[in-house]
């Protein structure tokens, strides 16, 4: 084994990092195949159908740029990373429902791909890579499943079809040649499957907890380095580069949104036709929303704060009001509780801080009824968090999206489950696309003051978002930055962080 140079010796003693990337174990995939086997046997028992059948999903497959044969960085498909912990491309995978078996299908790749893309990897690597019971070709999908069956008829094939409530995209059923010597059930399998992905294993919560840490650390170290004239996309890509050089994080869960002074109000921020390139001024606001992906398992995580490293009087009005909400909310969270009444009690928070800041003037419980919140903070609270930004599972059958405004943004109306994870990022936001409308409306023009309202016009806006836990008694924050204005202060400053590295 070469032994590493002194440069790579001389940068590991320096590192700013005191993280490392852990193992994956391949457990946590077949903990996730096991816990699917158990929910769709109970599912089907509870029809009185028998337990016969492959539930069968294809894998990503690479795409390219228009048309051209430049390949995009491949991520695998969010289920099917969720059940088998596959990285490459052109995959199907399989689990025998009789008898739990777990078979992967992989590309019978050409010859010259060892001369331009590696060796090629017989099956047996991917049996123990992926502890998987068997594996074959593409190719040889439909004689495998179809010696397999033990029922009786059509080999049965269980197959992903159903709607992402938060894109409003249907999952992509499998398709193969030769498919039509099987019967077909799409709509079973992705209710059951998503159901499983919503409350995580301590294996996931080991690789979310990382990606925090990772994430936390690259927040921190860049709230110290940022400065009046730098560009929002300098912020993007420190971020970036931590996280990668010292997480070995190659993906990031979601496009940066790297917002400063009035881009600050602009919710999803960093996008193509926004992109994180204005010049950071004295006096600004930063709102950085950044989280890296490890091993398919994300984190979303937002820091607010002065670009001076310095916060006005105002700033701290509109930052504590947020800040205050957040850590209501986490200290509220439990088992059992709604995730609607933790979005209504944050919005009070921040309507009780813009009242006592003469921003808002009246009866808190009238502007609660004039959903006067969703002027400030037209988003909803947070979304369950985990292979995907946005995970699945916010709108079961049976549960109902709110209509109000605000409310209708949230990504799940569920009360909480152990072992949620579950994003806490309340906002207050001035954006007058919201706030003439509601200056202008009778039921709600009495509320504002404007002559204050005015003096936030081009304020921007805040927003705190944590990680959180759900557990059996209350809730963990995943996330570990500075929050307190007292903290970033510091930091800011050169202090250290954590401040106490006893308990830290």
């Amino acid at each position: 084994m070469a032994k590493p140079s002194r440069e790579a010796i001389s940068m590991a003693s320096t590192s700013p990092s005191s993280l490392s990337p852990p193992k994956v174990p391949m457990e946590l995939h077949v903990s996730n195949r096991q816990k699917l086997l158990k929910s769709l046997r109970q599912h089907l028992s509870n029809s009185s159908r028998p337990h016969h059948g492959f539930v069968l999903l294809q894998g990503g497959e690479e795409q390219t740029r228009y048309c051209t044969d430049h390949i995009e960085l491949f991520r695998q498909e969010s289920y099917f990373a969720y059940l088998f912990g596959v990285s490459e491309p052109g995959f199907y995978g399989a689990i025998d429902i009789a008898t739990g078996k777990s078979i992967l299908f992989a590309p019978r790749l050409p010859a010259d791909y060892a001369v331009w893309l590696g060796e090629i990897k017989p099956v047996s690597y991917f049996q123990e890579r992926y502890m998987v019971s068997m594996v074959y070709y593409t190719d040889e999908i439909v004689q495998l499943l179809v010696d397999q069956y033990k029922g009786s008829g059509k080999p049965l094939l269980f197959l992903l079809h159903g709607l992402n409530t938060d894109s409003n995209n249907f999952s992509k059923p499998a398709e193969f040649e030769g498919i039509e010597k099987f019967e077909r059930d799409l709509t079973t399998l992705h209710p059951v499957l998503t159901e499983c992905r919503v409350c995580k294993s301590d294996l996931e919560l080991a690789l979310i907890q990382f990606a925090n840490n990772i994430s936390s650390e690259a927040h921190v170290e860049v709230m110290r380095k940022t400065k009046a004239g730098m560009k929002e996309y300098q912020l993007e890509s420190m971020f970036l580069h931590h996280t990668y050089m010292y997480g070995g994080c190659r993906h990031c869960s979601y496009t940066c949104i790297c917002a400063t002074g009035e881009n600050s109000a602009v919710l999803h921020y960093g996008h193509a036709a926004a992109p994180n390139d204005r010049i950071l001024e004295d006096g600004d606001m930063a709102l950085l929303d950044m989280g890296a992906e490890y091993s398919f398992y994300g984190s979303d995580i937002t820091c607010t704060f002065p670009v001076n490293g310095k916060f006005t009087s105002d700033q701290s009005l509109i930052y504590n009001a947020v800040l205050d909400a957040h850590n209501a909310v986490i200290a509220a969270m439990k088992p059992g509780v709604s995730w609607v009444d933790m979005h209504k009690l944050a919005e009070k928070i921040i309507l009780e801080s813009l009242e006592k800041g003469n921003i808002l003037v009246g009866n808190l419980d009238d502007m609660m009824v004039e959903r006067v919140g969703a002027v400030f903070m037209p988003h909803g609270l947070g979304h369950l968090l985990g292979i995907d930004t946005h995970d699945p599972g916010g709108y079961p059958k049976g549960i109902e999206r709110p209509k109000e405004p605000g409310l209708k943004s949230l990504r799940t109306a569920r009360q909480l489950l152990e072992g949620m994870v579950i994003t806490v990022e309340p906002g207050c936001y001035f954006i007058d696309a919201l706030l003439v409308p509601a200056m202008e409306s009778a039921n709600t023009t009495k509320f504002f003051n404007r002559e204050i309202v005015d003096k936030f016009k081009n304020f921007g806006g805040v927003r705190i978002e944590s990680d959180v836990l759900v557990t059996a008694n209350g809730s963990k924050n995943m996330t570990k930055v500075p929050r307190e204005t007292w903290e970033i202060e510091a930091v800011m400053a050169g202090g250290p962080w954590p401040l106490n590295k006893a308990s830290g």
